[in-house]
């Protein structure tokens, strides 16, 4: 029985194709090892697991190799009779071969080997000497304080009248100076009050404060203004004064003072 490999259908035996499906079915041969059936194209038999291959290749090699045998041989070429090589014929002389030229390589001087390093001498150690402060004991810090002290206060501060040459000196040891004419409420100063045009002056003008070496002079609200450098000063601002500015009370520049420090 020949079993369809698409339908599994059981087909009788010569049967080409299948009775159910009419797929073509394969070729059966007889294994040459155990004589069971299985296909034509099987690599191994199914029942004693020989390798079909190698059969069918010697099954078809054999006959060929029958045949070759029993054929006649073919006639063989005749082949060239073989040339005599020619006898060598040795020469007494023998000719002298070139020497090449060994090429001196230069070789290097053998230097001989470092000494040892010697062993440093000792270092002696130096020893930093010893300085010795001197404490300032604090009466004498408080005295030089004051000394300083004195010495900014000797500092001289002066105005010059310019329409009279008039040189006035500020007070020392004050703080804040008022400068205007006598009145009843902050006496001034430095009264104007005898300069010329000195009606354009309020009684409480300007003010000049000192804070350690340096001076700055404030408008206190006056009615005609304070310039300093033909620049107005505005009210409630100050301007620190140096040497040759120029101080007008007023408008016009009427009432003028060139400050003046030494």
């Amino acid at each position: 029985m020949i079993v369809c490999p698409n339908c599994n259908h059981s087909n009788p035996e010569g049967a080409q194709s299948c009775e159910a499906c009419y797929t073509p079915l394969p070729s059966m041969t007889n294994c040459p090892n155990c004589g069971s059936e299985v296909q034509s194209d099987a690599t191994f038999c199914g029942q004693c697991g020989s390798n079909l291959t190698n059969a069918s290749v010697a099954t078809e090699v054999e006959p060929s190799v029958a045949t070759d045998i029993s054929s006649p041989m073919p006639d063989l070429m005749a082949l060239d009779p073989l040339v005599q090589p020619e006898p060598l014929v040795a020469s007494n002389q023998t000719e002298a071969m070139p020497v090449p030229a060994t090429e001196v390589i230069p070789q290097k001087p053998i230097m001989s080997p470092p000494e040892p390093p010697s062993k440093p001498e000792p270092v002696e150690a130096q020893v930093a000497p010893v300085v010795q402060l001197e404490i300032t004991p604090p009466n004498e810090i408080a005295t030089a304080k004051l000394s300083s002290t004195t010495q900014l206060q000797q500092q001289k501060a002066r105005m010059l009248h310019i329409q009279t040459d008039t040189l006035i000196e500020l007070p020392p040891n004050l703080s804040v100076l008022h400068i205007g004419k006598q009145n009843d409420r902050i006496p001034p100063d430095v009264d104007v009050s005898g300069f010329p045009n000195s009606e354009i002056v309020s009684r409480v003008h300007a003010d000049i404060r000192v804070e350690g070496d340096t001076y700055y002079i404030e408008d206190v609200g006056s009615a005609n203004g304070t310039y300093v450098n033909n620049l107005p000063l505005p009210h409630g601002n100050r301007h620190r004064l140096r040497a040759g500015d120029r101080i007008a009370l007023g408008k016009g520049d009427l009432v003028t003072f060139l400050f003046q420090i030494s």
